[in-house]
């Protein structure tokens, strides 16, 4: 279980895969821990942590792959459903593949060759096609069901051992913003959004209710999460949509105890000890610096 939990970690990493052991000792335990880390992941309900898995295995796996023989290489991509053989692939599952890979501007079919409904691929694009691919299956297969009982009970305790330590990486990361009257939690939760870091959902429920709550429409908070790795336009503005009462409730961002809890309560000044809730420090900055509420 702590080897899996470890595995997850690792997918944290802004780095990822870069900084992990290649070397394998014990086959049988490498699978082992990607089993569990799967499973370990389902227990965590975010998607973020989800999509970082993916993203770490797909890595993983690419950078092994590197080491068989072109026949092996093909096999595991036709397994998979790409022919890696073919000088081109049809637009319909060349665009289903990159649309999400980074380096955008390489991959955009304005900057590709297109004939007769096909796009030219060299050779050494699909080492990255077939990664995008190995990530869109594993991703495809999360989150598992994992059913009650004694093992989802130690699951869900590696499971808050890996939240908090993800909420803790992402906090101390981006803590140090200026964000004007904003108080620091919010700062750098809005700071870890611009920076394309995937946010935790009390992150994301906390950032949203407190724009909404001083005035933001729901069109400039989607926005905010615009830049966001896993942004999705439709899932986004139903959250945002939700939080900010379509739902016949109006919500408001936690106070400060509750955000301590979630390991969001960052770099605290000297304003945060009059005040006990986000939009109290809101308020009282505005006020002492002259701006009207």
């Amino acid at each position: 279980m702590k080897l899996a939990a470890d595995r997850v970690k690792a997918c944290l990493r802004p780095s990822a895969f870069d900084d992990v052991n290649t070397v394998i000792a014990n086959p049988d335990d490498e699978i082992y821990a990607y089993a569990i880390a799967r499973l370990l992941v389902s227990c965590m309900d975010d998607a973020s942590m989800l999509d970082k898995l993916a993203r770490y295995e797909a890595e993983r796996s690419a950078y092994f792959l590197k080491a068989e023989d072109p026949e092996v290489i093909a096999y595991i991509a036709t397994a998979v459903g790409i022919d890696i053989t073919a000088p081109d692939m049809s637009v319909k599952q060349y665009v289903s593949l990159v649309s999400r890979m980074r380096e955008p501007p390489r991959w955009r079919l304005v900057n590709r060759d297109v004939l007769h409904g096909r796009v030219h691929c060299p050779p050494d694009d699909y080492a990255a096609i077939l990664r995008e691919r190995i990530r869109q299956v594993i991703r495809s297969q999360l989150p598992l069901v994992v059913p009650p009982g004694p093992v989802a009970v130690r699951l869900r305790t590696y499971a808050e051992e890996v939240s908090h330590a993800y909420r803790e990486q992402i906090m101390e990361q981006y803590g140090e913003v200026s964000e004007g009257c904003f108080p620091p939690c919010i700062r750098a939760i809005i700071a870890a959004v611009t920076d394309g870091t995937n946010i935790p959902h009390t992150a994301r429920f906390t950032l949203t209710a407190f724009l909404h709550t001083i005035g933001l429409d729901e069109t400039a908070i989607v926005e905010v999460f615009a830049r966001a790795p896993d942004f999705d336009i439709q899932r986004t503005m139903y959250q945002v949509e939700h939080i900010s009462g379509s739902g016949g409730t109006e919500y408001t961002p936690p106070g400060c105890a509750t955000l301590k809890t979630y390991g969001l309560c960052v770099n605290p000044d000297t304003f945060c000890k009059n005040t006990a809730h986000p939009l109290s420090y809101y308020k009282y900055r505005k006020k002492i610096s002259g701006k009207k509420v």
